[in-house]
């Protein structure tokens, strides 16, 4: 991801310290946000569980230059997380597009 220039954030309804531990142990090295609540999960339209006293389901998007969505996944269960590969060909043959059609302009 360094490599394309893409920066990544995680949101998270968990307090500071279990986010945190969830960081170190996992060995992340992009900011992880905590105490989401479903008020933050219903900006975004994410789906919200009622089990286990309530947490956001997956929520994930892909923001290319200037905010715009170029892809996004809703999760209504544990299945449904985009891989880091799958992100990986959607940049860069956005990139490649991009570079295609600047080449036509110039």
């Amino acid at each position: 991801m360094d490599e394309l220039g893409v920066t990544i954030y995680a949101v998270s309804v968990d307090t500071k310290e279990l986010a945190t531990e969830v960081r170190d142990n996992n060995k992340l090295t992009f900011p992880v946000a905590y105490g989401a609540t479903k008020a933050d999960g219903d900006l975004v339209g994410s789906w919200w569980s009622e089990e286990r006293g309530g947490y956001i389901q997956p929520t994930e998007f892909l923001l290319g230059r200037g905010g715009t969505v170029l892809g996004a996944m809703y999760a209504s269960g544990p299945v449904g997380r985009m891989g880091a590969d799958e992100a990986i060909r959607l940049i860069t043959r956005r990139e490649n597009m991009r570079k295609e059609e600047e080449g036509k302009a110039t």
